[in-house]
């Protein structure tokens, strides 16, 4: 009996899943694609079960932790500049048809490394690499959360995030909300717009 492979869109914006699904079902005709509008729907699901997961950046950002361990199963949508992400597959959803099903079929020959933007030495400064972890609360952060929320959105202790914000700021050299919040714009970590 063949294994049928399963793929998951976590993509928030309707027409931007519908239209990778449709892309994806014509080059994998074999495998069963769900699309979820958010992460927690995707974890009401049954999520270890997917053989790839197709996610927005905005929710790889939120939930960094989950999909780095799922990777490389875990694709990272990205629409127009490229975050820097390190091991982590992106896809550019703004090409133009024929270059995204080209990628596309390259993620897939290739086990995602063609897809994934190369990243120079001199780009990737591996001294103020944040962890998964540091990532999670550098985006709660930037979205105006305190303390104590993030702790509890987090599930983990206040002198936890205490701790993370600290290593943050250490390794980053930024004190102020304002500052992070343009480090994470930059980074890709967070969209302008999500402030």
């Amino acid at each position: 009996m063949q294994h049928i492979p399963e793929i998951a869109i976590v993509e928030p914006n309707t027409l931007t899943a519908l239209g990778l699904r449709t892309i994806l079902e014509e080059l994998i005709p074999e495998s069963v694609i769900r699309t979820f509008s958010s992460f927690g729907e995707l974890i009401a699901d049954t999520p270890d079960m997917y053989a790839h997961y197709f996610i927005s950046a905005q929710i790889y950002f939120s939930h960094t932790a989950f999909f780095l361990e799922r990777r490389p199963k875990s694709i990272v949508l990205a629409a127009g500049e490229q975050p820097q992400l390190t091991g982590i597959p992106t896809l550019n959803i703004c090409l133009p048809q024929d270059r995204l099903v080209k990628a596309i079929m390259e993620l897939r020959r290739d086990g995602h490394a063609s897809v994934s933007r190369p990243v120079s030495p001199s780009v990737q400064d591996t001294e103020h690499e944040l962890s998964p972890r540091e990532i999670e609360v550098l985006v709660l952060v930037t979205k105006g959360f305190i303390n104590k929320e993030i702790a509890d959105r987090l599930n983990i202790g206040l002198t936890t995030v205490i701790s993370h914000r600290k290593n943050i700021t250490a390794k980053l050299g930024i004190k102020s909300v304002s500052g992070l919040a343009v480090y994470a714009v930059m980074h890709g970590y967070v969209e302008a717009d999500r402030i």
